[in-house]
């Protein structure tokens, strides 16, 4: 199609160019009018040359000639270069010009000899030139560094875009934002090329470099701004292990060669006064002109503001009238900025910054630190001290800088270990810079050769091992002597000591070794003035929950209740990890979620993985299983990424409970095996025991019944809970039915007594209603198995938890089937489908679709929802519960009993093909849409 006929569609398919789709259809838009022209403008690196080039190849491939020019540098001073890479293409239709034109054209191009031609008569040349050779084919002329272009040139461009309205030629130029030259824009439409947004940027930098870590990836955005050329460049300035966030980033993301060329040479080419008003504003970050003020006369007092002048005037800053602060351009011009300056300028303005920032003691100290050469014990300290505010606000890599500087400036070995430890731990701890750590861990024995191992060192030794081919016995080991020979004197108080105890419950509760737990306790047991609250509970609930008295269970409610916006990340993860075996993860959701949504932004990757551990354990229980499978994915992303390996198997196994309860039994047990043989050298039986979850899950979907008693009676042998196996909890249920189902009733029975003893059924509903229904499952009578599956039905809140849920259900429709009450195994049967259809649980919902069949009921086809009619009550009980109202709060307002509403909702469910109240509101909705009007 005609590019410049403005009565046809000249709409052309442009070759994809992310994030520039409406870009470059406002560009064709508006050269397809009469003006004829247009310049698109645009900062350095913005992506002016890739659009236009993008115009030109869907231009040519829709018929009509392209004819390219860009000015350069070097040839800015030859006359008519740019002309001649334009106008020689067209060099066989010269001879269709009249000889005055093209006599012009010759010795203008160099070409022929003859007097220097006038520039009118060559700008007239130039046009005829174009308009014959667009007689047969239309032309689009792009002209590509339009600053550059040399100034003869330039008077021809000017001309001929002025005169192109209903001609066969178009002119695309592009321009940088500001830029002066030679070309004269005024009268020409503009066309400002926009930064790409965050999505479009976020997708070129996720296509170009796939490995890059969430956290250095989330910099590099911040940074770019959405300009294309620094997020293709940035990355490849930096170090593999930079870009797997293995190593901690500079302050400064290094420019590379070609962000270099663009931004440097501009600001080495201002006066030194604007460069040095720049630098204070580059390394003080906040642009508060007082300060920069104050800054430029300590620095050198025959500087002033006035002074920016020059770089106002190249649009490198600007000042923002209602802020009164100095913004930068772009956050790359600050960059050029601070690599433009000599390290002794740069000293003199930390130096001067320092002197009047009294009254901002963190950035005071960071800026005496980067100001000092020689070691200072006064500034090393402020910056210590400055180093432990900014960890409490949440910012572990400038606090791993701040400390890993006061150690530089460390007179004493002693100190200079000290900070260097402290700085591998938060690296390691919290930032995941695995790498950075263990160099830094080196340079602590170097500072010191005789320093003792710190709880810091220590614990940053720990977390390198143990993501590496350490095993836990010997990291064990290493906590135990940094707290037995450290010089904490076992003060609760000390965030040292607490943090390492921490780690310490982890590991033995990883063991499943009680032989551990000696130390652990020992030093609890020494801590002054009292223990802390979270520490001794955890210890309870996560090693051991099977034993927790209900006591322990009320403080870690209170403990949940408390938790705030302010809750510091490790707090929550922590009492997530003491949440897990006792069901409360449900309760801390929104705050793991605000963990997890910080980990995304950027922060501290263990807390990030912790959060979504415990996010994806609640989601399995409570039938979120598609969200279980995204954020397990996420999870074993980021420890690739972080080199967490030992966090590898949380997801392995959140991934392997889902496949194998939906019936994908050879993922299932692959996942199993690779846990498996990832832990049992190093000693992690809590990993093996999860694993055996999933096999035995797996094989009961397979139905191999006996094969999935032996791998729940691994974990704690039938008729014991054993100690220290608090995944004893999550595989009872699996042990009792599958010895049912093999003619092991005396383990069975054996089991259930010691699960009454124990009195595990206080630990949560969850656990209550698969205690009593274990329980069922051994019952000596058929009457005594109604009675029990009753009693598991009526424990409060069970429709939260789905899959098991369904599973009573299932064992309660068999039992019935099997005592000949088939119409009353009709109910529990349906539902028991309905729940597996909605979860995908295949070969469950294939079980209860046989059973439902040999009882006489109706069976939809696999995968179809029953429907059926509610009754005016049955509807308004739905409906409340669907607006979120408990049980309790929905009888209160219709005058009848907590149990009569869940009574309704156990009707309710099935009949709406759903197998919870988190899926009444669509299925309302859906049944509302299907029903006939009046």
């Amino acid at each position: 199609m005609d590019l410049v006929d403005s009565r046809v569609d000249s709409r052309v398919d442009f070759a994809p160019l992310v994030g520039r789709d409406r870009d470059l259809d406002r560009i064709h838009a508006i050269l397809t009018r009469d003006t004829g022209a247009l310049l698109v403008s645009g900062q350095p690196g913005i992506g002016k040359s890739a659009v236009l080039e993008a115009v030109a190849v869907a231009t040519a491939a829709a018929g009509t000639r392209v004819l390219r020019a860009a000015g350069a540098e070097f040839e800015a001073d030859i006359s008519y270069a740019a002309l001649n890479q334009l106008a020689l293409p067209l060099r066989d239709a010269f001879d269709r010009l009249s000889p005055h034109h093209r006599e012009a054209l010759d010795v203008a191009l160099g070409l022929g000899a003859g007097a220097p031609p006038e520039r009118f008569v060559v700008c007239n040349a130039a046009l005829a030139l174009l308009r014959s050779a667009a007689v047969e084919t239309p032309l689009l002329l792009t002209v590509d560094d339009l600053p550059w272009v040399d100034r003869a040139s330039a008077a021809v461009f000017g001309f001929i875009a002025r005169r192109l309205a209903g001609e066969r030629v178009r002119f695309l130029g592009a321009t940088r934002t500001g830029a002066g030259g030679f070309f004269e824009h005024a009268a020409l439409p503009m066309y400002e090329l926009p930064s790409l947004d965050r999505e479009a940027a976020a997708r070129l930098v996720d296509t170009r470099f796939p490995d890059l870590a969430r956290p250095v990836r989330r910099r590099l955005l911040d940074t770019a701004e959405g300009n294309p050329l620094a997020l293709l460049e940035l990355p490849k300035a930096l170090r593999q292990e930079q870009r797997r966030a293995q190593e901690i980033l500079p302050v400064v993301l290094p420019l590379g060669e070609r962000l270099q060329s663009l931004f440097l040479t501009r600001v080495r080419d201002l006066p030194a006064a604007a460069r040095d008003l720049m630098l204070l504003a580059a390394l003080d970050g906040t642009g508060d002109l007082g300060v920069l003020a104050a800054a430029a006369q300590e620095l050198d007092a025959g500087i002033d503001l006035d002074d920016l002048g020059p770089a106002e005037d190249d649009q490198l800053v600007r000042v923002d009238e209602g802020t009164r602060r100095l913004v930068f351009r772009h956050p790359l011009v600050r960059a050029a900025v601070v690599e433009a300056a000599t390290s002794s300028r740069r000293r003199a303005a930390h130096g001067a910054l320092a002197g009047v920032l009294e009254d901002r003691p963190v950035q005071r100290a960071w800026h005496l630190g980067e100001a000092t050469v020689q070691p200072d014990e006064d500034v090393a300290a402020l910056l210590e001290d400055a180093a432990r505010r900014i960890l409490d606000r949440g910012d572990a890599v400038a606090a791993i800088a701040a400390l890993t500087r006061a150690a530089d400036l460390s007179p004493l070995g002693t100190d200079r270990a000290r900070r260097l430890a402290e700085a591998a731990y938060v690296g390691a701890e919290a930032v995941g810079a695995l790498s950075s750590a263990s160099a830094l861990l080196e340079n602590v024995w170097r500072a010191d050769p005789d320093h003792g191992v710190s709880l810091r060192s220590a614990g940053a030794a720990v977390q390198l091992l143990l993501n590496g081919d350490g095993d836990v016995a010997t990291a064990h080991r290493l906590l135990i002597g940094a707290i037995e020979e450290g010089d904490s004197g076992y003060d609760a108080d000390d965030p040292a000591l607490v943090d390492t105890l921490h780690f310490l419950m982890l590991l033995c509760s990883y063991s499943g070794n009680e032989e551990l737990w000696a130390p652990f306790y020992a030093a609890l047991a020494r801590l002054r003035p009292t223990e802390p609250p979270l520490l001794r509970i955890g210890a309870q609930t996560f090693s051991d929950p099977v034993r927790t008295d209900r006591a322990t269970l009320r403080r870690l409610d209170a403990i949940i209740d408390g938790v705030t916006t302010d809750t510091d990340l490790a707090e929550i993860v922590r009492i997530g990890a003491a949440a897990i075996y006792p069901d409360r993860l449900s309760a801390l959701r929104p705050a793991s979620w605000r963990v997890v949504r910080r980990g995304r932004e950027g922060g501290p990757v263990r807390r990030h993985i912790g959060a979504l551990l415990h996010l994806c354990l609640d989601d399995y229980l409570c039938g979120r299983w598609q969200e279980a499978l995204e954020l397990s994915d996420e999870g074993l992303a980021l420890c690739a990424d972080s080199g967490y390996t030992i966090c590898t198997w949380f997801f392995q196994f959140t991934k392997g409970l889902v496949v194998a309860s939906r019936g994908d039994v050879e993922q299932a047990r692959a996942l199993a095996g690779t846990m498996i043989d990832w832990a049992v050298p190093r000693g992690m039986r809590m990993t093996v025991d999860c694993a055996r979850q999933v096999h035995a899950l797996a094989d009961m979907a397979a139905g191999d019944f006996d094969r999935a008693f032996g791998h729940a009676d691994a974990v704690s042998p039938a008729g014991t809970l054993r100690r220290r196996a608090p995944h004893a909890l999550w595989v009872f249920f699996d042990l009792v039915e599958s010895a049912v189902r093999t003619d092991r009733r005396a383990e069975a029975v054996a089991h259930v007594r010691a699960l009454r003893a124990a009195d595990v059924a206080a630990l949560s509903p969850r656990i209550a209603l698969l205690v009593a229904g274990a329980e069922a499952l051994v019952a000596e009578d058929d009457h005594h198995a109604a009675r029990l599956f009753a009693q598991a039905l009526a424990v409060p809140g069970v429709e939260k938890w789905p899959f098991d849920l369904a599973r009573i259900r299932l064992a309660q429709g068999e039992q019935l089937r099997r005592a000949r009450a088939v119409s009353g195994a009709k109910g529990p049967l349906t539902a028991a489908l309905c729940a597996f259809q909605s979860l995908d649980a295949a070969p469950w919902a294939e079980r209860a679709r046989k059973e439902l069949r040999a009882a006489g009921g109706h069976v939809a086809s696999p995968g179809a929802r029953q429907a059926a009619p509610l009754t005016p009550q049955e509807r308004e009980i739905a409906e409340l519960a669907a607006t979120g109202l408990t049980n309790k709060q929905i009888a209160e307002r219709l005058f009848i009993s907590h149990r009569t509403v869940g009574a309704h909702l156990y009707q309710i469910y099935p009949k709406l093909g759903i197998a919870s109240r988190v899926a009444l509101r669509d299925a309302l909705l859906a049944q509302s849409m299907n029903e006939p009007s009046a």
